[in-house]
């Protein structure tokens, strides 16, 4: 058995930003995106992830990620993408259309997209938005992680219920999604949400270079 490669997700440099799916970078081979409601945390995720506080922007006004912002892990065509956020933006109505349909022509006609991470405020998950990604997930069949962000708000009893109750609201998805707790600001689940990745972007089956793999045995 082939063990599953580990990235190095601290040597992750921001790439590029664009407006639109012509605009993403073709070099990127597999790539996976972070999607959530502006308030939802996911600039702070990336940057825990990555150890990096300045990597992904992080404002006090929700929103304003506004562009598919590229994240390149070393120098393999492996890629992390902050997807715009939705919910709170304080922009025009055509704004947040143009941002819907771009979104959705990402999501539906991106080949390098192997996974996605949804989050939610564990405070406040299941939202519109968030049952809108699930339904795109399960009709596209993308793989889907729930990340449960800011669960250092909780107390472990009500963190464990409002993880219950999205597990529940998925589990007709079976292995098609997972779901997780997840701290920003203390890193509970940061180890769980790694393993994830590698999962995604390095497939065990192709983890070691061809001259490493076993040989295979002889009939």
């Amino acid at each position: 058995m082939i063990a599953q490669e580990s990235l190095t997700y601290t040597n992750t440099q921001f790439v590029k930003s664009a407006a639109k799916l012509s605009q993403c970078p073709t070099e990127i081979v597999r790539e996976v995106a972070f999607a959530g409601r502006s308030n939802a945390g996911k600039s702070s995720a990336l940057n825990r992830l990555t150890g990096n506080k300045k990597l992904a922007r992080t404002s006090k006004t929700p929103g304003r990620t506004q562009l598919i912002n590229y994240f390149r892990i070393g120098d393999r065509p492996l890629a992390l993408v902050d997807l715009p956020g939705y919910g709170f933006a304080k922009v025009p109505v055509a704004v947040k259309n143009e941002w819907q349909k771009e979104l959705g022509n990402y999501l539906e006609k991106r080949d390098a997209l192997v996974g996605l991470v949804l989050l939610m405020d564990i405070r406040h998950p299941l939202k519109e938005f968030d049952t809108a990604m699930i339904s795109w997930a399960q009709d596209s069949q993308m793989p889907l992680h729930i990340l449960l962000t800011k669960a250092d708000k909780l107390k472990r009893g009500p963190a464990k219920s409002a993880l219950l109750q999205v597990k529940k609201a998925v589990a007709h998805l079976g292995d098609l999604v997972t779901v997780q707790t997840f701290s920003s600001l203390n890193g509970e689940g940061i180890d769980v949400l790694r393993k994830q990745l590698d999962g995604w972007l390095v497939p065990a089956d192709e983890a070691l270079p061809d001259d490493e793999v076993p040989p295979a045995a002889e009939d």
